[in-house]
């Protein structure tokens, strides 16, 4: 079955999907993505090749079949061996049963079959324990001096064994039945309370209900390693992508570093004026504040009548002003001899008043 899938597979390449991912099937367990397929085609080449010479596993055809034979052969032994363990330990479990189950010393037959079983089971584990290899020719002396001779002498009676043999079928029987029950009340609790008959009839169908838990199990096994391959595949192709995307932001950043510099530097012009008219706005309402404290209500009446009595002397200067105007326009009327007779009358004033105190020094 696995040959002609595997054929089938093979046939299949070259068909239908791109080869990264036929690649990509044919070996499920190798960790490659698409990418790197893509950077080493001549990688991507030699795998498809190889893909028509090997299973999905790395096996040729003639590895898988010794591979398979040597697989039966080994389910072969280990089921042997599994039932004959299987049965040594059911016959352990009885004698221990028993063993822990006396309630009183009277010997009955049931204690009389079980210790001929134990007997049998103990002289069975000490000559093997004691069994050499037949390959070693060397003398081999036993614990104690023992052998398997003497240790063999130990078992019971004829008569016993013959009675124990003709016995332990149906108690074999009888304790793999109540195993059995005790499986079958484990999966389906609610079968406990039922007939005999209809649990016969259930335990018939166990190995069933064993088989496709096992099954169960398995595909639930199978499909969660092929869950975990997908999960390891998308999280290295999120991987990728996410560094794809950093670098991406990463060269936009340096690109736009200036522009975004530019719009930060107008913003901190515009915050800076902000605070400069706020600053002279607060600096205009202290000032504003100096002058209310400065100029109150009697003080702006003061300064209103000094303003008024400035005003009426400038008023009154300005009309004596007017007068020495036109005087002086009068004056100006009798031409440069009035302008010579004024200076004289201005220079004979002078040394009068010269005179004058020069006369009252003396005169003091």
């Amino acid at each position: 079955m696995s040959q002609r899938t595997d054929s089938g597979f093979v046939s299949s390449l070259g068909k239908g999907d791109t080869l990264h991912q036929q690649v990509l099937a044919a070996f499920p367990l190798c960790r490659i993505s698409e990418e790197d397929l893509i950077q080493n085609p001549q990688f991507c080449k030699l795998l498809a090749t190889l893909s028509q010479h090997v299973d999905r596993t790395g096996l040729t055809q003639h590895l898988r079949r010794d591979r398979e034979k040597a697989e039966r052969e080994l389910h072969a032994q280990r089921l042997c061996w599994l039932r004959a363990e299987s049965v040594h330990r059911v016959l352990r479990e009885i004698v221990q049963e028993n063993r822990f189950s006396k309630a009183s010393s009277a010997l009955t037959a049931e204690d009389k079959f079980c210790s001929t079983l134990e007997q049998c089971l103990m002289v069975a584990q000490c000559v093997k324990q004691m069994d050499v290899s037949s390959d070693s020719g060397e003398d081999h002396s036993g614990v104690l001096g023992l052998t398997a001779e003497r240790v063999l002498r130990q078992m019971p009676s004829e008569q016993e064994l013959l009675e124990m043999k003709q016995r332990l079928p149906s108690e074999l029987l009888q304790h793999l039945k109540k195993k059995a029950v005790s499986i079958l009340t484990y999966y389906q609790p609610e079968w406990e309370n039922e007939s005999e008959g209809l649990r016969s009839v259930k335990l018939s169908k166990l190995p069933e209900l064993l088989d496709a838990e096992r099954k169960r199990a398995k595909s639930l096994a199978e499909k969660n390693r092929e869950n975990d391959v997908l999960l390891q595949r998308q999280t290295h192709a999120y991987l990728s992508e996410l560094l794809k995307c950093m670098n991406i932001l990463q060269r936009l950043v340096l690109d736009l570093r200036l522009k975004a510099q530019k719009d930060l530097d107008r913003k901190k012009i515009e915050y800076f004026e902000a605070k400069c008219e706020i600053g002279l706005q607060k600096i205009r309402a202290e000032m504003l504040e100096v002058q209310l404290d400065t100029y109150t209500r009697d003080k702006i009446a003061a300064h209103k009548k000094i303003t008024e009595k400035l005003r009426a002397e400038l008023k009154s200067s300005e009309l004596d002003k007017q007068a020495l105007e036109s005087k002086l326009t009068s004056f100006q009327i009798y031409g440069q001899d009035f302008e010579a007779l004024a200076e004289e009358y201005s220079r004979l004033r002078q040394e009068i008043a010269t005179k004058s105190w020069a006369l009252k020094e003396f005169s003091t």
